[in-house]
């Protein structure tokens, strides 16, 4: 299905869908920090897959990606994507939280176990929310962790998940934390399954 089949009705419930998913997951990053999380207006657009590199920035920008799979009602997989930089900030800031540790000396492979949860919790809220608006249920994989240029995990996503579906609702969201000093950004990229579309707009009375 070409993205300019989609009408104007079925792209606003995507977006919805996608400020909803984004809400709740800020909340439970929210309460998994214990701190306030004050989420700017998400952007959520409904994309070709195969363009996804033309709304990201620089292809060689090292990121952190945490990506699960999602089967149920609405199949789908779901992928989170930060710098590197924002996604260690937050790392840090769960190492003070759970374990009262700084972010000296703590073992790559602890971070990386840090950086899953904190993916793992944040795509789990999002797929929550949606799966409630529809009145579904759903199983969610072990989380999975890369640390990349931006350019060859695009690659990848499309390689991969393109031979289960061709569009994508990226959900691009900047965070303000509590006791950081700057903002965080997050994109949120949920590839849905052939067929699961339909299911989602159906049960959003939107076909």
């Amino acid at each position: 299905m070409d993205l300019r089949d989609f009408s104007n009705l079925q792209l606003d419930a995507m977006r919805e869908v996608g400020n909803i998913g984004a809400g709740n997951a800020a909340t439970a990053l929210s309460v998994m920090l214990s701190r306030t999380v004050d989420m700017a207006v998400p952007k959520a657009e409904l994309v070709s897959i195969y363009e996804l590199s033309e709304y990201y920035g620089d292809p060689l920008t090292e990121v952190a990606a945490v990506f699960v799979r999602s089967d149920g009602d609405f199949s789908c997989s779901l992928i989170f994507f930060q710098a590197e930089e924002d996604a260690q900030a937050l790392v840090d800031l769960m190492l003070m939280q759970q374990m009262g540790m700084g972010p000296e000396g703590v073992p790559d492979e602890m971070r990386d176990s840090v950086l899953t949860e904190v993916g793992n919790i944040i795509l789990s809220s999002f797929l929550n929310a949606v799966n409630v608006l529809i009145g579904g249920a759903h199983s969610i994989s072990v989380p999975g962790v890369a640390h990349d240029m931006m350019g060859s995990v695009l690659q990848v996503v499309a390689s991969i998940f393109g031979q289960s579906g061709e569009h994508a609702l990226i959900v691009d969201t900047t965070l303000a934390v509590g006791d950081l000093d700057r903002n965080v950004s997050g994109k949120i990229v949920l590839l849905p399954d052939p067929g699961s579309l339909e299911i989602l707009f159906g049960k959003l009375q939107v076909l």
